[in-house]
C-alpha cells in the first residue's frame, strides 16, 4: 500500500454491525485509512449497530449489535482528501439519505470507486448516481434502484457486481466478493 490512501465510509445509527465492521477491519488491515462519519457526530462518538440474519423468515431478522467508534468528524470532511466511498446497510440509509450533505458526499463519488452493500443502494438512488447503473442491493431496494433509473442486479446474496467504479452487493454474506471487487477498483495489488 502506498503511505496514507485514505478512504469514507458513512455510518448511522442502526447501521448493520457486519457490514461497518468488516470492510473497516480489512480495509484497515490493508493499510487503508478508513474515516467512518456520521452526521451530527464528531470522532470518538458512537454509532449503534444492528445485526441483520437470515434465518428463514420472509424477511431478515434483526437484534442489537454493537457500538462502533467513529474514526472521524463529519463536519470536517474534504471529499477530494479521499480515494473512495463506502456505504454500508442496515437502517441507517433510510435516514442518513435525508441528509443534503450526505447526499452531497454520495455524488461526489460518483465517477470514483464507490462500493455500496444491502440498503446502502438507498442513498446511491436518493443522490441520483445510478441512473443507467447495474446496481445489486438487499432485494427490498430494487423498487428503489429501479425509480432512480439504476438497473437492478439480481445476484445471489453472496455475489457483488461491478459497474465502472461501482461496486454493490446484496448482503454481508457477499463481503468476500464485494470486497475484492472494490479492491480492485481501487488498484490494489495484493498477492499470495
Amino acid at each position: 500500500m502506498t503511505d496514507d490512501v485514505k478512504l469514507l465510509m458513512l455510518a448511522g445509527d442502526y447501521v448493520e454491525d457486519y457490514e461497518i465492521m468488516v470492510p473497516y477491519q480489512a480495509l484497515s488491515m490493508l493499510g487503508y485509512t478508513v474515516d467512518v462519519v456520521c452526521p451530527d457526530k464528531k470522532a470518538g462518538d458512537k454509532v449503534l449497530t444492528a445485526i441483520h440474519d437470515f434465518e428463514g423468515a420472509q424477511t431478515y431478522s434483526e437484534k442489537p449489535g454493537h457500538a462502533f467508534t467513529l474514526t472521524a468528524d463529519f463536519d470536517a470532511i474534504d471529499t477530494d482528501d479521499y480515494l473512495g466511498l463506502i456505504v454500508p446497510g442496515g437502517r441507517a440509509p433510510e435516514y442518513l439519505r435525508l441528509n443534503p450533505r450526505v447526499l452531497e458526499i454520495v455524488r461526489a463519488f460518483s465517477d470514483r470507486p464507490l462500493a455500496a452493500i444491502c440498503h446502502g443502494a438507498q442513498l446511491l438512488a436518493a443522490a441520483g448516481v445510478i441512473k443507467g447503473r447495474k446496481v445489486s442491493a438487499y432485494p427490498a431496494c430494487k423498487p428503489e434502484v429501479e425509480l432512480a433509473g439504476g438497473i437492478y442486479a439480481d445476484i445471489a446474496v453472496t455475489d457483488a457486481v461491478t459497474d465502472g467504479e461501482l461496486v454493490s452487493a446484496p448482503a454481508w454474506p457477499a463481503h468476500p466478493a464485494w470486497l475484492a471487487q472494490f479492491l480492485k477498483v481501487l488498484g490494489a495489488n495484493i498477492s499470495i
